[in-house]
């Protein structure tokens, strides 16, 4: 699939009059390794958005709790839809009675490098290991480093949403540290919390008003 059809859910959800979230047009590939990125978004829940750059897009699954660097940890996950690879760059608020309205910080990003490997051992691109229902990569983050399995472990049926544990690998990276309190948290790219982007954003707001 393209990433421009890919991205027609993405699009269709959103009144890019009204958010300044990136449309998703001429979406940027990432020069070596694919990108990720991990945004809290204070919307009606909070929750952790992790998202893994492939086939031109960003693969995006709901993380209430967060990624967390203990193995022991099994973090629920909710995929969502495919977001532009512009999303990776995003940082605001989304207006209220707009689609996730709510605060957005980039909490970590960097670049990941893929460990899926099909039944024969031999490594399969990203996207097809999430089809198969498991994939394995290694992140390369400010703040997330080492192994991550994504696993499917119940399909979309009888009304149920489809769900995935996000866990890390037990390695030199592992660590019993928790997933720090999302409004205390700052962004890896500018310092703010999600108090200070709203509370500027609201500056701004007044001040064209």
């Amino acid at each position: 699939m393209s990433a421009k059809k890919a991205l027609a859910r993405y699009q269709q959800r959103r009144d890019f009059s009204k958010t300044a979230e990136p449309r998703g047009q001429g979406s940027r590939r990432s020069a070596e390794q694919p990108s990720f990125v991990v945004q809290i978004h204070d919307a009606r829940s909070m929750h952790f958005d992790f998202r893994l750059e492939a086939d031109g897009v960003l693969k995006s699954f709901a993380v209430p709790k967060g990624p967390s660097k203990d193995p022991h940890d099994k973090r629920f996950a909710t995929p969502t839809e495919d977001h532009p690879l512009e999303y990776r760059d995003f940082e605001g608020v989304i207006p209220k009675g707009e689609y996730g309205g709510g605060t957005v910080i980039v909490w970590d990003e960097g670049t990941y490098r893929n460990l899926s490997s099909g039944r024969d051992g031999r490594e399969i691109p990203l996207t097809r290991a999430l089809e198969q229902g498991h994939a394995s990569f290694s992140l390369h983050g400010r703040k997330l480093h080492g192994g991550y399995s994504l696993t499917r472990f119940r399909t979309e049926e009888d009304g149920e949403r489809e769900a995935w544990l996000l866990v890390k690998h037990t390695d030199g990276h592992a660590s019993s540290d928790g997933t720090p309190d999302p409004r205390r948290a700052r962004s890896a790219r500018t310092g703010r919390t999600l108090g200070q982007v709203e509370t500027e954003a609201a500056h701004q707001d007044r001040d064209r008003a």
